[in-house]
């Protein structure tokens, strides 16, 4: 999987952990070595770092003798590195969305037709509910590869006559991508009890094949209770046939509700300071991660008696339009946006596996000071428009750039500002401390008084001081949610 959050470890895993750091020492190097030895001597290239990443765990795999590896593709599908599996078990397209649009295009029905490129021929594919172009050109896809293509049931469909599924990961987008994950399950259980039953009958085990595991002999026993309904042939304007709804394991509930993947809808309870983690970077992700966001603190909020302050914690890499994800953000009412890189520290040589080589201080700190325009120019169209942002204050008007060491913070000189300053801080710690004004165990408190002379700041400081909770939603980027993590959960760094 990829990207990572903490350590690049955390990629490869075996039966759901990080594979130990001697064993990815060990496969690194012979990997590196290896293609030292063989690479062609006249274009002299080691592959790139994802590539590499991907033919070292493609190895891993081999040499462990796993029984099953899940491979997430990097980018698109078509021409990702990791599209060099001729025959595998099954393919799956969760929820398109547009990204990565100078590689895989700027239009839904071009990302389709990247994403479709993982189809081979007889292995069956799945995807989920997606707007009816793009779907078309997946069909088209699937047909031209002859792979048989099937939409997913809504996970409402399995609860019929049973009891609500629950799910580890919250938000409402997550039952679309838990409808997949049974579909592709069930096919590799499928084919195990082939396999299974072909051995039985007098064709042997094959003795280089590691021993089979515990859940393998779980997963032959709950085949059993599989049993099919007959699916419609069609959904009403919808090119692809429907798959079975099946009846669900004590196995497969258990799956779905015990799931966790760290910097995905992660709520961190630190004291007062209410961590809210999510790696959203695209329009639709960033509009689930909205909706999760709001009925979270909804949640939360009837628990607690007294004043709440609201902060956003943004960044934004590569070619994303970081102005159309800050606008779908605006509607969460914070009282505060911090804008930082995705450094934990303006110097980051003590944690080389969240360092981007490719990009400079310079560079993300200058993104960081258009974030901050661009959320205060969608703050000055929201005046007189919205209750909850004082009509009489004219935000524009009243920025001021302010240096003050080796912070940038450009803030409104509001005694009490109520009209959700930006500010920009050169790097994480510095961020996540001025939010967390001491108030988080795990961090330090921020630097002394007059570090961040500028009113806004200090007042801030006092609201965050006082306020009985305070909500911080960390998103834009899985990077910076990395970050944020190393600092908030030290044992993750271990």
């Amino acid at each position: 999987s990829s990207p990572h959050l903490v350590q690049v470890r955390e990629r490869i895993r075996i039966n759901g952990q990080p594979i130990s750091k001697d064993l990815f020492n060990k496969y690194f190097w012979l990997v590196y070595n290896r293609l030292e030895e063989t690479k062609d001597p006249v274009h002299a290239s080691m592959p790139a770092y994802f590539r590499f990443l991907t033919i070292m765990a493609f190895h891993v795999f081999l040499q462990e003798k796993v029984d099953l590896a899940v491979v997430e593709v990097g980018i698109g599908g078509t021409y990702d590195c990791t599209n060099i599996i001729r025959a595998p078990v099954v393919c799956g397209v969760s929820s398109l969305g547009i990204d990565h649009t100078s590689i895989l295009g700027d239009t839904m029905e071009k990302i389709a037709w990247q994403k479709g490129g993982i189809f081979k021929p007889g292995v069956p594919a799945f995807t989920v509910a997606q707007p009816e172009r793009p779907l078309e050109v997946l069909r088209e896809r699937a047909q031209e590869q002859k792979c048989p293509l099937y939409l997913c049931p809504e996970l409402d469909d399995f609860e019929e006559g049973c009891q609500a599924l629950e799910l580890g990961l919250a938000g409402a987008h997550q039952r679309s991508n838990a409808a997949l994950a049974l579909q592709l399950a069930r096919m590799w259980l499928q084919r195990r009890s082939c396999q299974g039953k072909a051995r039985g009958q007098g064709q042997g085990s094959d003795p280089t094949r590691a021993p089979e595991v515990s859940v393998g002999c779980l997963s032959c026993l709950a085949l059993g209770e599989l049993k099919e309904v007959p699916p419609s042939t069609e959904l009403v304007g919808r090119p692809v046939p429907l798959a079975p709804v099946f009846r669900l394991t004590d196995a497969m509930i258990q799956g779905l509700r015990d799931t966790e993947w760290l910097g995905r809808t992660q709520v961190l309870s630190h004291g007062p300071v209410m961590w809210y983690l999510d790696g959203a970077h695209t329009t639709s992700s960033i509009q689930a991660c909205v909706r999760w966001f709001r009925q979270a603190t909804l949640n939360q909020d009837e628990l607690h008696d007294g004043s709440e302050v609201r902060v956003l914690l943004f960044n934004a890499t590569g070619d994303r339009d970081t102005a159309a994800l800050l606008k779908l953000l605006v509607p969460c009412h914070f009282d505060y946006a911090v804008f930082c890189p995705n450094f934990v520290e303006v110097s980051v040589a003590n944690n080389a596996d969240q360092q981007n080589f490719n990009v400079t201080l310079e560079n993300a700190l200058t993104r960081c000071l258009e974030n901050q325009r661009t959320w205060t120019r969608l703050l000055e169209e929201k005046v007189g428009q919205d209750p909850w942002l004082p009509s009489p204050l004219r935000v524009g008007e009243l920025l001021q750039p302010v240096p003050a060491r080796g912070s940038l913070l450009l803030v409104p000189p509001a005694p009490r500002p109520l009209n959700s300053p930006a500010l920009v801080f050169p790097c994480l710690a510095q961020a996540l401390r001025w939010i967390a004004q001491g108030r988080d165990p795990h961090l330090a408190a921020p630097a002394a008084s007059g570090a961040h002379p500028h009113p806004a700041a200090s007042s801030g400081a006092v609201l965050l001081r006082e306020a009985a909770v305070v909500h911080v939603l960390v998103t834009g980027s899985l990077h910076l949610v990395g970050g944020a993590l190393r600092l908030l959960d030290p044992a993750l760094s271990q």
